[in-house]
Parts: structure tokens; C-alpha cells; sequence
């Protein structure tokens, strides 16, 4: 997660930008940048963010 903002809330608006602009899923985010995505979605759910498939984001 080296190429990720630490700050939960900027990785959040990060993570959900990038899903927007470029990625159709977070699969396909975390393949490509190479992020685990367990670890990911555990730092966004500590402050309370889960990922929607449906919605393709957190929130």
C-alpha cells in the first residue's frame, strides 16, 4: 500500500476516485497497483467505510 495515502479518510477519497476514473472493480484496482486488498479494506473499515460491489466504492 506503499502508493496509497495512509490517512484513512484520503485513501478513502483516493481509493474511491481511482475506482471512479479508472478501475470497474476493486479487484482490478489492488491487481494493478498491486495492494492487497484484505489489508485495504480492513484500514477503510476501521473508520467505518465498507466497499459496495453494487456501487463499485465505499462508503
Amino acid at each position: 500500500m506503499e502508493k496509497l495515502p495512509q490517512d484513512p479518510y484520503i485513501l478513502f477519497s483516493a481509493v474511491n476516485m481511482l475506482l471512479r476514473d479508472n478501475y470497474k472493480s476493486l479487484d482490478e484496482l489492488c491487481d494493478d497497483m498491486n495492494v492487497d486488498r484484505a489489508e485495504l479494506e480492513n484500514n477503510l473499515s476501521k473508520v467505518g467505510f465498507e466497499y459496495s460491489e453494487e456501487n463499485n466504492k465505499f462508503w
